[in-house]
């Protein structure tokens, strides 16, 4: 049996809406009433290295809690996952995995649910989920945010197969992905501020479909190098706690990402993202904890 946001998506080719395969659900069977079951499959395109990439796992992770919230009470059509806590239990290997989503509450304006990620029999993926109702009305006020331009200039750097950013970030093959070189000293050898800034849009497919340019968003929200990384320190940064909020869809075009840090200690650093949308307005942000690449 399919799911009801696995035939409002429909099926894509792979080159045209890769991302939509990740939010592809299909529901299985469940012993308990209150408990929805998905399958679905994460791609080895949507990897950092061996393992699945953390911000795919929240972006599905809330693709399947959506799927069910739906599923208990069509009239919260409208409603969107505008907060996903998220606790890193294992790291899964790319192919199937199972969502298991149960709805805590249910209100007119908030609604809560948790979907825990499994694969092999594990829970790997723990998310805490808050629903609600998206800013779709011009903000009372805004902070300038950056002078970034709105699309990557000539010099950035882009995420490709045959080099060092698309060998280990294999997103590159599923969205066009691109670096400030400006800003990421670390790849000439040097050092700078713990601050990055990086391109990303979806493919034509993603794009279009508002659910998965939304889900696509939050996925990006835990896309840049570690921060550290300026600062010397490489390596694997395990992500400890990440906590992302979606504050409305994105306009078509370029997604531009801000990654900054409040403090790099000898064991953890934070790093946030801001996302921002091709109109400059804020579509995500996110907060998570990690562990710092020892050197």
């Amino acid at each position: 049996m399919t799911s009801e946001l696995t035939a409002d998506f429909g099926p894509a080719a792979a080159t045209d809406a890769p991302f939509s395969q990740v939010c592809a659900l299909t529901e299985l069977p469940s012993s308990a009433s209150d408990t929805g079951r998905y399958l679905g499959v994460i791609d080895d395109i949507w990897t950092i290295g061996p393992k699945v990439h953390g911000g795919t796992m929240v972006a599905a992770s809330a693709a399947a809690a959506t799927n069910w919230l739906r599923a208990t009470d069509p009239a919260l059509v409208g409603m969107a996952p505008i907060a996903a806590s998220s606790d890193f239990l294992g790291a899964p290997e790319p192919g199937e995995v199972e969502y298991e989503v149960r709805v805590r509450k249910i209100g007119r304006q908030i609604c809560l649910a948790g979907t825990d990620l499994v694969q092999g029999g594990r829970v790997l993926v723990r998310t805490a989920l808050t629903f609600g109702h998206l800013d779709d009305e011009n903000p009372i006020y805004v902070r300038q945010h950056t002078d970034m331009p709105v699309r990557p200039p000539a010099d950035a750097i882009r995420y490709e197969p045959g080099t060092l950013l698309g060998e280990v970030v294999h997103i590159g093959q599923g969205a066009d992905i691109y670096l400030d070189r400006a800003g990421a000293r670390f790849l000439d050898g040097e050092q700078g501020p713990p601050h990055l800034r990086l391109w990303i849009r979806p493919r034509p497919g993603d794009e279009r479909d508002p659910d998965i340019a939304m889900f696509f968003a939050m996925m990006t929200a835990d896309l840049s190098p570690p921060v550290p990384m300026n600062l010397g320190h490489f390596g694997w940064a395990p992500t400890v706690q990440l906590t992302t909020y979606l504050r409305r869809r994105p306009a078509p075009g370029w997604l531009r990402i801000i990654a900054t840090t409040h403090e790099i200690g000898g064991r953890l650093f934070d790093e946030d993202h801001l996302v921002l949308d091709s109109t400059g307005a804020v579509v995500v942000q996110s907060r998570q904890l990690a562990l710092v690449p020892q050197r």
